[in-house]
């Protein structure tokens, strides 16, 4: 894993409004991962956008710091590893295979998504953290325990998968992803990425999506031209905007200022 450098790690821990921690602790990590989550939205803008992904860290940092821009699983969990590298924790990137939506339990194809394996300084964890799946986990869960995990965003479960020393991670009882034990590289996740954002059946050419946890525990969604607003308490709210209303909803909830927006996708569903 390729380290930032320290006037990166600063850039970075701007982006997402965090003071570097004075030790890389359970506590630190938990931080920074939320205040990843509110900051930097999950996002597949790139994708109808006919944006090229590149998953060197370099690359990565460049669009989600440089360019202020969110990103998928492989781009933000990639990032977000190399800054806690930088900072002195023990990470490892680890494949998951997606549950799919339906009655038979069925995964996505290998290198589906990628989760961190993160070991702090102070003995706490190990810990699975994730900035990159959207609605989950607010805080990382302990990987080592197999018994409920309350969480602001639901409560969940690590246990062993039937076969293959694989982990289930379930929310509220229902399967999320199976994830491999063994530890990844980067680049291992490119050609799954290439697929997600070329393959006709891939679930990310399907519909356009910007969201991202909200200060209050909340989430702001924008999908296609649907507004969402979830707040962590009282009601949804939806609206449905124009074309010439995108670009400000898309820099004045996520921060992204976009020179053309991306085409909604016929297919989305409702």
């Amino acid at each position: 894993m390729t380290a930032f450098t320290e006037e990166q790690v600063e850039a970075y821990l701007e982006r997402i409004g965090a003071g570097r921690p004075r030790e890389a602790t359970g506590e630190a990590l938990r931080e920074l991962q939320v205040r990843h989550l509110v900051a930097v939205p999950f996002e597949n803008l790139a994708i109808h956008l006919g944006e090229d992904i590149v998953l060197t860290e370099q690359a990565l940092f460049e669009k989600i710091v440089g360019r202020r821009r969110g990103g998928f699983c492989y781009e933000l969990n990639g990032a977000f590893a190399a800054l806690l590298d930088t900072l002195g924790f023990q990470v490892e990137l680890l494949s998951a295979r997606v549950f799919l939506p339906g009655p038979h339990q069925k995964l996505g194809p290998p290198y589906d998504h990628m989760a961190l394996r993160v070991r702090a300084a102070d003995g706490s964890g190990p810990w699975l953290a994730d900035v990159g799946f959207g609605k989950h986990a607010h805080h990382p869960l302990r990987y080592d325990e197999r018994g409920d995990q309350r969480d602001p965003g639901g409560v969940f479960r690590i246990t062993e998968a039937s076969e293959g020393g694989d982990l289930d991670v379930l929310e509220g009882g229902a399967p999320v992803f199976r994830l491999e034990q063994r530890p990844r590289a980067l680049g291992d996740f490119e050609a799954t990425c290439w697929w997600q954002r070329t393959a006709p059946t891939s679930h990310f050419r399907t519909f356009l999506t910007c969201s991202r946890l909200t200060g209050d525990g909340g989430r702001i969604t924008l999908s296609g031209d649907r507004l969402i607003d979830t707040p962590a308490q009282g009601e949804r709210t939806e609206s449905r905007l124009t074309e010439g209303e995108l670009p400000g909803a898309y820099r004045d909830h996520f921060g992204i200022v976009l020179d053309r927006i991306p085409p909604i996708p016929a297919s989305r569903p409702e």
